[in-house]
């Protein structure tokens, strides 16, 4: 089976958003990711070494707190299993971790050890050193036998499973095992971002994710071409006796190679979608983060393999360790629709980024909102007659949960993707919004429109916004509305037909 572009974004945007559903166990290894940010003017008089000038410096979570962070960025709940030293490194880990919503950690204490420490010093986007400092060796058999205790005792809790080995010792030796059977007798789908030359420690897993590297080392086999990759894979899975091998293969995108009756198909491969690659720091951690997010949400194996690949061609385009928001992911899906009405379809920062370039040519940007649900012509004259007031439009569309607040449990009809796709296709609208909110009134804010356009149906006073029109000289156009046209009088007439 070949692999395909994002084509049904109908399909795979309710993938995204169930992303909140899932609980993630990550155990792994987990450092501190230092950057020390300066100028260099001068070479050393002591050495021909150059001189940095230290301006500012960051600390962040690496290595399997990296992992941690993109599920948080995409909305799942996290318990996070780690081994650290007894040091200050270990305090600024947990102070981190701390910050991150949804997330619960659990670091056993190793006296015998020292936190992982990666310190990177950087000048004008250059690296210019990178300085270690870490215990990469197993962990002391007291905090492994701590941290499997709360892993079991966490399990109930979690969907899914997330083991992000970095060779320092936490799932050294036959600890993977212990967790993979854990998770696997407790029904719950383990992911694997694997290390080392013996994956048969990894037995049992849903999914092994190496890159082309690790699948060579693991294997022995020379993996040069797709034949090969998919041979090296093949072998894997009877190896390890995982249902999946996801192999990332860089420019080459990825490929999924699948045991008979996974339900996935023998081989998937999906083409690499980034496109412009500044930094792949980090990316792995991304790739099996939304991977596990998709996993333990419910999702297909090969909807959450299509999503990863989106996200990996995402991060690869920022710099730094970086994550990808789940927003993100949903702009890129619905971009790279087949729908192309679908380039229309903003965030809400894009929209006041685009208005602001659109006033700076002394274009008047208009506004209006609403729920869209089953686009009638009276629909239409509000567009037409708002689009003939300015010279761009753009349209606010509430998001599902906002309409079934205003409207009703059986509303809306059409979900926020299919309505926007529809509006998005009517040459009077410049641009679709959705939002989550009850109201549009940060929309407003941030886009400041020239025109606020509403129904002929609503008394100034009680549109949303038109207060602050006077801030920045806007005005407020009230359309009449056709008579006779009504969603909710359309759904009542649907409802009374079905019924005879």
């Amino acid at each position: 089976m070949t692999g395909r572009n994002v084509n049904n974004p109908q399909q795979i945007v309710p993938v995204i958003e169930a992303f909140p559903q899932a609980v993630i166990a990550c155990v792994g290894d987990v450092m501190l990711d230092e950057f020390v940010y300066g100028d260099v003017g001068r070479i050393s008089p002591e050495a021909p070494v150059p001189v940095l000038h230290v301006q500012r410096s960051r600390s962040m979570l690496g290595g399997a707190g990296n992992a941690a962070r993109n599920l948080n960025a995409l909305g799942c709940g996290v318990w996070f299993f780690s081994v650290t030293g007894d040091d200050a490194e270990a305090e600024q880990i947990g102070k981190l971790l701390a910050e991150l919503p949804r997330t619960e950690k659990f670091l056993a204490r190793d006296a015998g050890r020292q936190t992982s420490v990666k310190r990177r010093y950087i000048a004008r986007g250059q690296q210019l050193l990178r300085a270690d400092r870490e215990t990469a060796g197993g962990v002391g058999a007291e905090a492994a036998k701590t941290l499997l205790d709360a892993f079991r005792d966490a399990l109930p809790r979690c969907s899914g499973v997330l083991l992000s080995d970095y060779a320092k010792g936490v799932l050294s030796g036959d600890a993977p095992q212990a967790f993979i059977d854990l998770a696997r007798a407790a029904g719950k789908p383990v992911v694997v971002d694997p290390k080392g030359r013996d994956f048969r420690r990894y037995r049992g897993a849903t999914v092994i994710k190496p890159n082309l590297k690790e699948l060579e080392e693991a294997t022995g086999f020379a993996v040069h071409d797709d034949a090969s990759q998919e041979a090296a894979a093949l072998r894997l899975l009877a190896d390890t006796g995982a249902e999946h091998i996801l192999l990332t293969r860089g420019a080459a995108g990825m490929m999924l190679v699948s045991r008979a009756g996974s339900g996935a198909g023998s081989v998937l491969r999906l083409p690499a979608l980034a496109r412009e690659i500044y930094d792949v720091s980090g990316a792995g951690d991304t790739v099996a983060a939304v991977l596990t997010a998709g996993l333990g949400s419910g999702a297909p194996v090969r909807d959450a393999v299509e999503l990863a690949n989106v996200a990996a061609g995402i991060v690869v385009g920022k710099t730094g360790t970086a994550v990808v928001e789940r927003h993100e992911i949903v702009h890129e899906v619905l971009n790279r629709s087949a729908l192309r009405a679908s380039d229309k379809i903003l965030l809400a920062a894009e929209a006041a980024e685009l208005a602001r370039g659109w006033k700076q040519k002394g274009w008047r940007i208009g506004f209006t909102n609403g729920c869209f649900d089953l686009l009638h012509p009276g629909h239409l004259r509000l567009l037409e007659t708002a689009r003939g007031a300015c010279d761009r439009l753009i349209v606010g569309l509430n998001a599902d949960d906002s309409v079934k607040r205003a409207k009703g449990p059986l509303r809306p009809i059409q979900g926020q993707l299919p309505r926007a796709l529809v509006l998005s296709s009517l040459n009077c609208v410049d641009g679709v919004v959705i939002f989550e909110e009850d109201t549009p009134l940060e929309l407003i804010r941030a886009l400041q429109p020239a025109v606020l356009v509403k129904g002929g149906e609503y008394e100034p006073a009680d549109v949303v916004g038109a207060e602050l029109l006077a801030g920045w000289g806007g005005k407020l156009l009230l359309v009449d509305m056709l008579p006779g046209w009504s969603t909710t009088a359309t759904v009542a007439s649907l409802t009374d037909s079905a019924g005879r």
